[in-house]
């Protein structure tokens, strides 16, 4: 099939900055390291918002206006953003100093405000801290769970008559009184092996699982996960780095093809505080429960997979008889999606399905045809109908009201998203919200009631703004952040050009290209070009975004900076798209990586000498496969966090997409990096964190003994005690990335 390769206009870049630093410096118009790193170029970020009575108000942290640095809580009325001060900072005062506020919650009647500060982090989050309750009646501020050591708590909730609150302490959940501190443990074998109300690391990483219990809507029964992780390998980290004698981190980590740890839900009666053990279909230790959620007093919805994540059934259980009945099982061939990887979604969530129709259905997407689709599954009788008949993908769901849904999509253009409104009937009638002026990504907040929203605009051509909006209007209320300085900053700088286009392979796949050109781009010469890759399903890279700071310092020194979406990535483009990557990561989505970049280097502006590529954790993995497989193509590689093997990764995400290596071995092999190290040609830079939880250092080792042993030459760098970020630690980002420029510019140097 002949080769097309398709330019759209170009598009003039625009990316806001704030300053801070001298003119002298801002007058230079050019991008350095040291200058990206020095704090001027600050951006505006909104505060965490709850909405409160149906979506007509919300509260939300905010600066004080009168204790320099503390924070306090904000009342908005949504229709007219009528402010009002709701907690202020000096009644949070403990010790003469105010708390930070992390994140917070109401009480049901509103009466109560659960506070969460000093937190810690667990795994990717800060999710263990101390938890204080705000009394607005009686205007006292009280600790909860006093007696136990600082920034220890996890997950408190009020109950609904917001007498007592129940949390989570070292793998066991408990009640508290929050005005006697009258403490009752409710679970007593937890101990690390055996977690009771959170999860392992693998749950947390692979299905967004933190908070592990939910109390039943009258207080009644308290459902939550109990996982057996004592037969989960330990892997053992080494910080080299704290004291003169080396400590161990063991870290409960099951690598694809060890058995999972044994999940199983229990119902807590609040009453007598025992526990009933809800006997699912299958062996604990071959199924997972990713989901549960109370439908009213008495029902609660449980989702099990079996262990090849290609099966989902939806259970219910009635506590007050026992009763368990599937309410609706899928299946399909690869895998099922539960938390559907997209740029409008952060990929992390509790997998809850959405409750409409006075809670006698729930919403659901899936696969099972050539789109992904929304259905709505009505719960007696499992009768399914097709919400969202239309040939295009939802790429995610926002609120439904007792009529219609709101989603987002893009049915034009895979590298944007937009919210759209269809009604739960499945007529087919749709309605796009977002307006023509806001093109790019847009991703929404929207209330209970479906009558307002946060919205969430960025695109190459504008930074990342926030407002508050009404609905279905999109009529703008208040701009919570503008980013107006960065706008200011932008006329000082020697801006890049950014453009879209398409490419068709040689096997006639077209792919999405973002390329980034030079200021003073001119096609009568030669420039270098440096391809940013992931090309796993967790990640779309060719969007209309923003670019960041790196990409303009690379292109300002005259690289031309290229990001492409292979099959396998979630793009927009259909289901046989993101599923033909099933068993075939390494190599469906190096080959079409590789032969997209050699169709885009037959344009004459490119240097077919000069090519760089790199990537991080799927990227970096992405970069060695096509160092190693293609290196008439790239001749330089920086490869950061690398899975060089796919057999020492975890178990919930490799099996996922590539099944069992018990039951099919050789796509592992055919897949890993490592396989083909013999064929190093160019030059390559590793990059590891040696505390990296997720892809272990390991990984590096493995691919640095197999170059040892092939007599290949390369650089590597390892991060002391560093995670899978590498983040931790003074200098450490602007050391990596001017260690990466500088092996860039050596390697494929610019004119």
């Amino acid at each position: 099939m002949s080769t097309i390769f398709k330019i759209l206009p170009i598009v003039v870049l625009l990316f806001n900055f704030s300053t801070t630093n001298a003119q002298a410096i801002t007058d230079s118009g050019l991008l350095t390291i040291d200058r990206i790193y020095s704090g001027e170029f600050q951006r505006q970020y909104e505060r965490d918002i709850q909405w409160i009575e149906n979506g007509e108000a919300y509260v939300t942290i905010e600066s004080s206006t009168i204790l320099k640095g503390a924070d306090e809580l904000v009342h908005y009325t949504s229709a007219t953003q009528k402010r009002t001060l709701f907690v202020a900072a000096d009644a949070l005062k403990v010790k003469d100093k105010s708390l930070s506020i992390k994140s917070f919650s109401l009480s049901p009647d509103g009466s109560k405000v659960l506070i969460f500060t000093n937190t810690s982090r667990v795994w990717r989050s800060n999710t263990k801290g101390d938890y204080w309750v705000y009394d607005l009646n009686a205007k006292t501020l009280k600790q909860l769970g006093a007696s136990f050591e600082p920034s220890s708590l996890m997950f408190a909730k009020f109950s609904s008559d917001h007498k007592y609150v129940y949390y989570v302490h070292r793998f066991n959940i408990y009640k508290e009184n929050y005005k006697t501190s009258e403490v009752t443990q409710l679970t007593f074998d937890g101990d690390g092996k055996i977690i009771n109300g959170t999860f392992d690391w693998v749950y947390e990483e692979e299905f967004g699982k933190r908070d592990g219990f939910s109390l039943s809507p009258s207080d009644k029964h308290i459902a939550f996960w109990q996982l057996d992780a004592s037969k989960t390998g330990t892997f053992y980290m080494i910080n080299n780095t704290d004291s003169i004698y080396s400590k161990l981190i063991p870290i409960q980590y099951p690598k694809v093809g060890q058995e999972p740890s044994a999940a199983k839900i229990g119902i807590i009666n609040l009453t007598t505080q025992q526990t009933t053990w809800i006997p699912l279909e299958g062996n604990e230790k071959e199924n997972y429960i990713p989901g549960i959620q109370w439908v009213h007093e008495d029902l609660l919805f449980i989702q099990q997979m079996n262990r090849l994540q290609n099966q989902l059934i939806v259970w219910s259980y009635t506590p007050s008889t026992q009763r368990l009945s599937k309410v609706y099982t899928e299946k399909e061939d690869t895998w099922i999606d539960l938390i559907y990887p997209d740029v409008s979604s952060n990929g992390w969530g509790n997998n809850d399905l959405p409750l409409v129709a006075s809670g006698d259905s729930f919403l659901r997407m899936t696969e099972n045809d050539e789109w992904r689709h929304i259905y709505k599954v009505n719960i007696a009788t499992g009768a399914k109908t097709l919400v969202t008949p239309f040939n295009f993908d939802v790429a995610s769901m926002r609120t439904a009201t007792n009529s219609d849904i709101f989603f987002i999509a893009s049915p034009d253009n895979s590298t944007q998203r937009y919210l759209y409104t269809t009604d739960l009937k499945g007529k087919g009638k749709i309605k796009r919200i977002t307006p023509d002026s806001f093109s790019g990504l847009n991703n929404y907040n929207i209330s209970p009631n479906g009558l307002y929203a946060i919205h969430t605009h960025q695109s190459t051509t504008t930074t990342r703004t926030v407002r508050f909006i009404s609905l279905p209007s999109h009529k703008t209320l208040k701009t919570l952040v503008d980013n107006k300085v960065f706008t200011e900053k932008l006329a000082t700088l020697t801006l890049p050009k950014v453009h879209f286009s398409q490419v068709t392979t040689e096997e006639g796949i077209v792919i999405d290209v973002r390329m980034v050109l030079p200021p003073n781009f001119d096609t009568s010469k030669k420039y270098p070009v440096l391809f940013h890759v992931y090309g796993e399903p967790w990640r779309q890279v060719a969007i209309d975004s923003q670019i960041g700071l790196w990409d303009i310092l690379m292109a300002q020194k005259g690289y031309v900076i290229i990001d492409m979406d292979n099959r396998g990535t979630p793009c927009l483009k259909g289901s046989a798209w993101r599923k033909s990557i099933y068993r075939n990561i390494g190599v469906i989505n190096t080959r079409d990586q590789a032969q997209a970049a050699k169709e885009i280097l037959k344009l004459d502006y490119l240097d077919n000498n000069r090519t760089c590529v790199w990537g991080w954790s799927g990227g970096g993995s992405m970069t060695l496969n096509l160092m190693f497989q293609f290196p008439d193509i790239y001749k330089t590689g920086v490869s950061i966090a690398a899975v060089s093997n796919q057999l020492i990764y975890d178990n919930i995400y490799q099996e996922r997409y590539m099944g069992l290596p018990q039951e099919n071995m050789e796509d592992f092999v055919k897949g890993s990096p490592v396989t083909y190290a013999k064929n190093l040609e160019g030059n390559l830079l590793i990059i590891h964190g040696t505390a990296d939880d997720n892809v272990h250092y390991q990984s590096a080792e493995i691919l640095i003994n197999e170059l040892i042993k092939e007599n290949k030459e390369f650089q590597m760098m390892a991060y002391p005690n560093r995670s899978h970020g590498i983040y931790e630690g003074k200098n450490t980002r602007r050391h990596l990335y001017t260690l990466m420029t500088n092996y860039i510019l050596k390697n494929t140097p610019p004119n």
